[in-house]
């Protein structure tokens, strides 16, 4: 089990039991890999494992997360690997329904629903979101499901070590993005992820819009980044976000006729915003209501705004876009193959 931690010293007790809560019939390493952390997380950790032998403590000095991973990799030793976020809840039974599916045998990488839960009014406000298609658009791992879905990209999960030997690891250049762009390359090389409803596991979003910015801001630079490596692994709704960004500009700040003609399509998604906001608050949460259009703007146009500037830093994503805005056809089949689904709309891409 791998785990990236960086000054996480207010939770990582809570963190740390529920990991060895997992029920497996087998033999578990709990891996966590510090990134030099400030806060005391380093030696709390060390506590620990003079309690539990199955801990280690290993040293991050590049403080990233694929950095983080690939260290935890090379000093594992199971067969299977598990990644698991210190700040997600994992259910009791994550690790042995991930190694069931994995054993048989027929795809390379196991996840399950990613989903938000509220701790104070702002997490609330966007786990609402996050229910949403509007929120989560084609990122299918981040709504709940009662059955197994096939997915692009998964939210952490676990692998057989070979099928994370075979591609090396974590790409380092990705502080951001990183599993999509280890995704990218496994389903390249003919791979199948799935996601089981067995494996759902629960995060807090952040409690700030200014937070929340931040956050989109960097998933959609980055998945700039994944798209220009790999541009069969760019849903057309993404280039959604981007395009609002630019006719909200446009809108603002354009030639008079410029204005007049993307002021429509503006006009509608502020339209389809509040609709949508209505919608998902919950019953006699009228502030919320009101508030979730802020959210839902947040979202958009940070990961609009990430991904423009992405592409001004890593090269804009031509091959990508041109496939995404291509026009739909109906998927070849491939006897004993299982097509990918493809996505409506997304901003939410780690």
């Amino acid at each position: 089990m791998l785990v990236p931690v960086l000054n996480e010293a207010e939770m990582i007790r809570d963190t740390v039991a529920h990991m060895q809560a997992q029920r497996f019939d087998g033999r578990l390493e709990f891996i966590f890999v510090d990134g030099r952390s400030r806060d005391g997380t380093r030696e709390i950790l060390r506590e620990l494992a003079g309690r539990d032998a199955r801990i280690r403590v290993l040293d991050n000095p590049a403080r990233r997360v694929p950095q983080a991973l690939n260290v935890g990799l090379r000093n594992s030793t199971g067969e299977y690997v598990v990644r698991m976020d210190a700040h997600t809840r994992y259910p009791p039974e994550y690790i042995d329904a991930g190694v069931r599916r994995l054993q048989r045998g027929d795809v390379d990488w196991v996840s399950g629903p990613q989903l938000a839960v509220a701790a104070g009014p702002w997490s609330r406000r966007v786990a609402m979101a996050l229910r949403s298609r509007l929120g989560v658009g084609g990122a299918s791992f981040r709504l709940a499901t009662d059955q197994e879905i096939d997915v692009d990209t998964g939210f952490t999960g676990i692998w057989r070590r070979g099928t994370l030997e075979v591609h090396e690891g974590w790409d380092e250049g990705w502080p951001v993005n990183q599993d999509a762009e280890l995704a990218a390359r496994i389903r390249a090389a003919g791979g199948r992820i799935v996601c089981i409803p067995e494996m759902a596991a629960s995060y807090v979003p952040r409690e700030s819009l200014v937070a929340l910015a931040r956050q989109y801001y960097s998933y959609g630079m980055y998945r700039a980044k994944t798209s220009h490596r790999h541009p069969e692994s760019m849903r057309r709704s993404q280039a959604l976000p981007p395009a609002l960004v630019v006719a909200l500009a446009g809108a603002l700040v354009g030639p008079a006729r410029v204005r007049r003609a993307l002021r429509v399509p503006v006009g509608a998604y502020a339209v389809v915003v509040v609709v949508e906001s209505v919608r998902q608050a919950e019953p006699g949460r009228r502030l919320d209501a009101a508030l979730l259009p802020a959210v839902f703007a947040t979202m958009h146009l940070a990961w609009g705004s990430g991904f423009i500037e992405g592409s001004r830093r890593f090269g804009l994503p031509l091959a990508a876009l041109a496939r995404a805005l291509r026009p739909a056809s109906p998927p070849r089949r491939v006897p004993g193959l299982t097509p990918a689904p493809t996505g409506r709309i997304a901003t939410d891409d780690r």
